[in-house]
C-alpha cells in the first residue's frame, strides 16, 4: 500500500536525495537576473542556450569574491544542489565562482581598473611633482621585509641626509588591504617630502592586497606625492596606476626619488669649473677693458695732452730755430753784397765828408783869428758863430776874440758910416 506524503514531507525527502547525491558541482553558464541583497547575499540565474537554474550565494562567500559579478558574464560556479522547501524549488548553493576561461583575479583586475578609470583616478592632471632634494620620505611596507632593507641601502648610498620613517603593515594577506590603507592615510599625516608604498615580489596573490579598492581610495585622497613599488618590473597592480609615480621595484623608488650624491658632486665640481672658466673670461675681458681705457686715457687725459703740447712746442721750436736758421743763411747770403756796396759807399761818404772836412778846416784855418792879428782888429761871433758886423742888431750880444782874449759886448747904439 502506497504512502501518502504531505507536500512539506515530499519537498523534505527531494531536498535530501537532491543535497546528498549532488553535494558538489561545477556548473558553467552565463549569469543573469542578479541582485546584490543588502544583506551582502548574491541571487542570480545561471543559463544556456536550453536552460536555467537559480542560484545564491550567501554573505560570506559573496565577501570573498575577487571580481564583480555582471550580467552576461560566462562563469563557473562551485557549490550544492539544495531546495527551497517553502517553494519547493531547488538552486544551487554557490561557494565560489570564477570567469570561464581565464583567471578569476585577472579579471577582477581589469573589472576594478576600468572602474577606477571611469572615476578619474588615473588622470595625468592629478598626478603630484616631486621635490627634487627630498628630506623626508616616509616608507609604508614590513618592516621584516627585504625590500625595506634594499630601500635604506639605497637610501645611504644616495643621499645620507633623507630621513627616513617606516610605517609597518603587513603587505600580503586577506588583511592586508586595510592595514596598507590605514598606513597611507596615518603616513600623510606627516607632511613628508614623499612617500614609498610597497613591497618586493611574489605570485599574483602575495601582491593582490595592492589590488584592493581600500588601497585604491587612500591613495587617490593622500596629499602627499607616493609612489608604488610592488614585485618587480612585470608586475602591476592597481595602486601603480593611482599613485603619482610607478617604480619596477622598492629599490628603484628610491633611486628614483634621490638625487645621486656622487653625480651631485661632480655637477658642483662642473658648475664650479665651468663658474671658475666664466669668472676668469669676465676677468680678461675686463682686464682688456681696462688696459683698453688706460690707453685710452693716456691718449685723451692730461698727461697725454700736456706731453703732446710739449712734442708740438719742441716740433715748433726746431721748426722756428730751423727757419731762423734758414732766413740767418738767406739774409747773409743777402747781406755779403750789402756790406760788399755799403763798404764802398762808406768809404766813398769818407772820402767826400774828409774832402768837405779839410776844406772846413782850411777855411776855419783861414779865418782863424791867429790868422788876423792885426792891431784895432777883432773877430767878432755870435752864439759861437763869426758874423758879420753888419749883422748885429741894437742889443745883441756878441763876442770879440784875438788870438789870445776874448771879450763879451753888446749892442748899444748902431751908427751908419
Amino acid at each position: 500500500m502506497n504512502t501518502t506524503l504531505s507536500v512539506s514531507g515530499l519537498n523534505e525527502q527531494i531536498k535530501t536525495l537532491l543535497e546528498t547525491t549532488f553535494e558538489f558541482v561545477s556548473v558553467e553558464g552565463e549569469l543573469s537576473r542578479i541582485t546584490n541583497h543588502n544583506s551582502g547575499h548574491i541571487y542570480f540565474t545561471l543559463k544556456d542556450a536550453d536552460s536555467s537554474i537559480k542560484c545564491v550565494m550567501f554573505r560570506g562567500n559573496a565577501a570573498r569574491l575577487k571580481f564583480a559579478m555582471t550580467e552576461g558574464a560566462h562563469v563557473v560556479i562551485h557549490g550544492a544542489l539544495s531546495l527551497y522547501k517553502p517553494r519547493g524549488e531547488y538552486q544551487i548553493n554557490c561557494v565560489s565562482a570564477e570567469p570561464y576561461g581565464q583567471g578569476v583575479l585577472a579579471v577582477a583586475f581589469e573589472q576594478l581598473k576600468k572602474k577606477l578609470e571611469e572615476k578619474g583616478y588615473f588622470d595625468p592632471a592629478r598626478k603630484k611633482i616631486f621635490p627634487k632634494y627630498p628630506q623626508t620620505i616616509v616608507l609604508v611596507t614590513s618592516a621584516t621585509g627585504a625590500a625595506l632593507q634594499d630601500m635604506q641601502r639605497v637610501a645611504s648610498q644616495r643621499w645620507p641626509l633623507v630621513k627616513l620613517i617606516v610605517i609597518d603593515v603587513l603587505v600580503q594577506g586577506t588583511m592586508a588591504a586595510g592595514l596598507i590603507a590605514d598606513g597611507l592615510r596615518y603616513a600623510d599625516s606627516f607632511s613628508a617630502d614623499a612617500i614609498i608604498v610597497g613591497r618586493g615580489g611574489g605570485s599574483i596573490e602575495d601582491l593582490w592586497p595592492f589590488n584592493e579598492e581600500v588601497v585604491a581610495d587612500a591613495l587617490f585622497t593622500l596629499k602627499t606625492p607616493v609612489v608604488s613599488a610592488v614585485g618587480h618590473e612585470i608586475d602591476w597592480v592597481i595602486s601603480d596606476y593611482v599613485a603619482d609615480m610607478r617604480a619596477p621595484t622598492p629599490s628603484a623608488a628610491m633611486q628614483m626619488l634621490l638625487p645621486d650624491r656622487n653625480e651631485l658632486i661632480q655637477s658642483i665640481d662642473e658648475m664650479r669649473y665651468g663658474a671658475y672658466g666664466m669668472i676668469m673670461q669676465r676677468i680678461e675681458r675686463k682686464r682688456e677693458q681696462l688696459i683698453s681705457m688706460q690707453e685710452a686715457f693716456k691718449r685723451h687725459g692730461v698727461e697725454h695732452r700736456l706731453e703732446a703740447q710739449r712734442l708740438q712746442i719742441n716740433e715748433l721750436r726746431e721748426r722756428l730755430n730751423s727757419q731762423i736758421m734758414m732766413n740767418l743763411q738767406k739774409s747773409s747770403r743777402e747781406l755779403l753784397p750789402l756790406k760788399e756796396r755799403m763798404g764802398e759807399v762808406t768809404q766813398s761818404l769818407v772820402r767826400q765828408k774828409s774832402s768837405i772836412l779839410t776844406q772846413l778846416m782850411e777855411a776855419f784855418e783861414s779865418q782863424h783869428p791867429k790868422h788876423k792879428n792885426k792891431r784895432g782888429f777883432a773877430q767878432i761871433a755870435k752864439m759861437g758863430k763869426v758874423i758879420d758886423l753888419d749883422e748885429l742888431c741894437v742889443g745883441d750880444e756878441y763876442e770879440a776874440m784875438n788870438d789870445h782874449r776874448s771879450v763879451r759886448s753888446k749892442v748899444v747904439e748902431i751908427t751908419s758910416m
